[in-house]
């Protein structure tokens, strides 16, 4: 099995191969690109990041600075995505995410860890699993997904929680770690923010 794919295998790899190292710096070339680019520059923004990810859709923002190890090479986004300043994406595997879903601000999504045996990780062993997010989802500030994670369609995640755990459709889930709190209601449906009425807005 040759190192392209124990990366992407889950297996335990050395990510300082030369080889792979030469790859990811290009990657990092692209991506100190992408955030030298005016924020009024969308345009110029957009056409980096289809040249940048494996794949993004239509209407997809990611507000500067953004970083990501692999400069988005293996992350897969949806359509109408919006990621708020400081989106990390550790992306030395794939990550997926579902078309309207949001980020707050300093949100991580990390494909990768290291063995807890300290001999192995003295010699810099890396394992890494992909990311799942689905549809229409938000995840509020300062939001960590550890690797392996699936999150359902129309999940939300409260501010500073921790994901270690699959998470369902359709809740919403806060802490560290990470707990479904509730299901999406029909209060939801009727109150957006507290006793604020979605009904009184003018939509």
């Amino acid at each position: 099995m040759d190192i392209r794919e124990k990366q992407h295998s889950g297996m335990l790899y050395l990510p300082g191969d030369p080889e792979l190292q030469r790859e990811q710096l290009q990657c990092l070339d692209r991506l100190f690109e992408y955030n030298q680019v005016k924020p009024s520059e969308l345009e110029r923004k957009a056409a980096l990041l289809k040249e940048m990810f494996a794949e993004v859709g239509e209407n997809c923002c990611i507000e500067l600075p953004f970083h990501a190890n692999w400069g988005g090479k293996h992350v897969h986004f949806g359509k109408n995505i919006y990621a708020n300043f400081n989106l990390t994406l550790v992306d030395d595997t794939h990550i997926y995410v579902g078309d309207y879903t949001q980020f707050g601000p300093n949100v991580v999504l990390a494909t990768a860890g290291h063995p807890i045996d300290p001999e192995l990780r003295e010699q810099m062993y890396q394992y890494n699993a992909p990311i799942r997010i689905g549809r229409n989802c938000w995840l509020g500030a300062n939001v960590v997904v550890v690797p392996g994670v699936t999150i359902g369609d129309n999940v939300v995640v409260g501010a500073g929680s921790v994901v270690t755990r699959d998470l369902p459709d359709n809740v919403v889930a806060v802490g560290n770690p990470c707990r479904i709190l509730r299901e999406v209601n029909d209060h939801d449906r009727a109150y957006y923010f507290k006793n604020q009425r979605i009904e009184d807005c003018e939509l």
